[in-house]
Formats: C-alpha cells, structure tokens, sequence
C-alpha cells in the first residue's frame, strides 16, 4: 500500500485547461473515489497519477518520494482499464501471468501467483478459457486478477464497471471492495456513478471543471454538501435558487416564490442562495422544528418500498420521499398536500455562477 499526494497539478490540452491547479490526499490502504461527470478531469488525474500522462506543473509523491516525471513501472502503479484490455488470443492463464513473465519470474513462481490471483478474484479452474468464452464480469475479474497478481503499490481502477449490466455492476462493485479489504491495498476508483460511488469509497473527491469541489466520506458529502455542485450532483436532491431577506447573526430568512424559510443556518455573504433539502427530510407530517410549505400535488410516484410525492408551490416543484407512509399513495395531481421540515435539515448555500 502506499500514500499518495498531489500538489496543485495543472494539464492543459492545447487551449484546454483539464486540471487547474488540484491538490489530494490519499491514504494507506483506502478506497478513494474520483467522482464527477464526464470532462471533469478524473480519468486525467487517474493517468497522471498512474504515469502515463505528466502535468504541466505540480508534484506527486508516492509516500515520501516525488515520482511526478517516473513511468507506470518505476512508481508500482497498475491502470485498470475500462474495456479490459486482455489478451484476445491469450488464455486466462497467459493473460494474468504476462506481466510476470516480462518481469522473467521462474515458471513456478508464476504459477503460484496466478494461481493466487485468480482464487482472490474466484475464477479459480478458468486458466485454460479464452477472453471470449467469458462473461463481461468474468473478464473484469481476470483485468483485476493480472493487475494485482505482480502486487502494486497502488491500483487504480477507470471506470471498471460501466461495460457490464446492472446487475454485475452491484455484484463486482461488492468483490472490488472484498478484494481491497482483503489485500489492505491503496486503491484509486474512477467513475461518474453517485450511487457506486457511495457504495464503495472511504472517502470520495467530487469533481468539477478541473477543480475538486469537496473531498469527504460518502456520509459526509451526501449530509453536509459544501456547493451546489455538490448538494445537485450526489443523488435527487430539491435544489431551491432563493434569496436571503434577513439575517440576524448566523440565522437567516430565506424566500423563493412567495414562501419565506426562516430560522435557516448560513454564514456567507452573498444574498443569492440556493436552499438544498433531501427529499427523504421531508414529511407529509408535522415534525419537531419544522417549517411548513402548503402547495398542490404534481405527481406521485410509488416505488416499492419508497413513495415520491412532488408538490408544486408556485412554479418551484419539490420532491419528498416517503418510506411508511401509506396515506402518500392515494394523493392525486391538483390535490393540496403540506411538506414539513425540520430547518436544521435544510442547507442554505451560496448560488454557484
């Protein structure tokens, strides 16, 4: 396992600037995230990290080595890409055991490390298959299995789960996290999935225009979003533009619409905010420390084991979710319906330009 540091790392791509100016930290034996939309910049931090891209300035360290300007192979970094990358005309054998054989290990040293990695990854009896007579999920396994078998510092892991169905994704998203567990090994996880994301990180980086926006657990990035960005991005979430009309201290007055939020927690300057609520913090019942809004219902959506009510007030639609409350089912469009909410569960941030 390893730690690694990045120090304002800049890339441009010509008149493109991918990463302006970032800086991380990532821990011995973590499971660490880089989550974002596409041209964010995470699969360019993945690359450099891993040495086949450099920045334009900024430094790396690995522990207590600078290996900014070192290849993939002199800083124990292995990429695993998201199409795999096997071996087409390879055994699973071949596949796992080439870079050991580059390294020009004696044959029974090989064989007992593929042998080792293929029981870590569970497709122990497969050495003798093809790529092509396995499952998409199956060949996940062997791109893990062939990068951890020549025992990295570090893994890292681009997109590895968006070529299978869903089902396999839940599936290996778990056996990533096994194998990490198991092996203590530092670990670098690329996607622009929230919920995987959340599933699967110790901490996580939200990603933004070449910038990270927040760095936190998955709780604390879900629970206490420092922007908007933020606060839109990870999961549905009602994402309110308002106004601050009052401010006595750290407590303000908020309104949108013709509704006024006050008793709100906020400590910026700035008068445009947006108020962020989730819609499983808000109730068709009264609840301790609440505020009330009174509008009429939009559409109700029943999930199994969640029902969706979103209420329209004014012409701001807001979604509450509602787990046990069997009385959401039989709301109908144009009915009145009340939303309550605790303030301490309302977060009121600066409006991002």
């Amino acid at each position: 396992m390893v730690e690694v540091k990045l120090e304002n790392i800049v890339k441009t791509f010509g008149e493109t600037v991918a990463l302006k100016g970032i800086s991380l930290h990532i821990k011995h034996g973590e499971l660490f995230t880089l989550l974002g939309p596409s041209g964010c910049g995470k699969s360019t931090t993945l690359r450099i990290i891993a040495g086949l891209d450099f920045p334009d300035s900024g430094k790396i360290w690995f522990d207590k080595d600078e290996v900014t300007y070192l290849s993939s192979s002199e800083r124990g970094a292995v990429l695993v890409f998201q199409n795999y990358a096997l071996w087409p005309h390879m055994s699973v054998f071949d596949n796992v055991a080439y870079g050991l054989k580059i390294k020009k290990l004696p044959k029974d040293e090989i064989e007992k490390k593929v042998k080792w990695a293929l029981e870590l990854v569970k497709l122990t009896g497969f050495e003798d298959r093809y790529p092509t007579q396995l499952s998409g999920g199956q060949q996940q396994r062997v791109a893990i299995a062939r990068a951890l078998v020549v025992e990295p510092r570090l893994l890292l892991l681009d997109e590895p789960l968006s070529n299978l169905d869903a089902k396999l994704r839940l599936e290996m998203r778990s056996e990533i996290r096994r194998i990490q567990r198991e092996l203590g090994i530092t670990v670098l996880y690329v996607t622009h999935d929230q919920e995987e994301a959340m599933a699967i990180s110790d901490r996580i980086a939200v990603m933004n225009v070449g910038t990270v926006e927040q760095v936190g657990t998955p709780k604390d990035i879900y629970e206490n979003p420092r922007t908007e960005f933020v606060a839109s991005f990870m999961g549905k979430t009602n994402v309110i533009p308002a106004k601050v009309i009052k401010r006595n201290g750290d407590k303000v007055t908020v309104e949108f619409e013709n509704f006024k939020l006050d008793g709100l927690t906020y400590t910026e300057k700035s008068d445009n905010v947006v108020i962020v609520i989730r819609p499983e913090r808000i109730s068709l019942k009264p609840v301790e420390n609440s505020i009330s809004l009174t509008g009429k219902v939009d559409l109700v959506e029943y999930y199994g084991f969640f029902t969706e009510v979103i209420g329209l007030f004014g012409e701001t639609r807001i979604i509450s979710r509602t787990i046990s409350d069997r009385e959401a089912t039989y709301l109908r469009p144009q009915d009145e319906v009340t939303f309550y909410i605790n303030r301490d569960d309302i977060i009121v941030l600066p409006k991002q330009l």
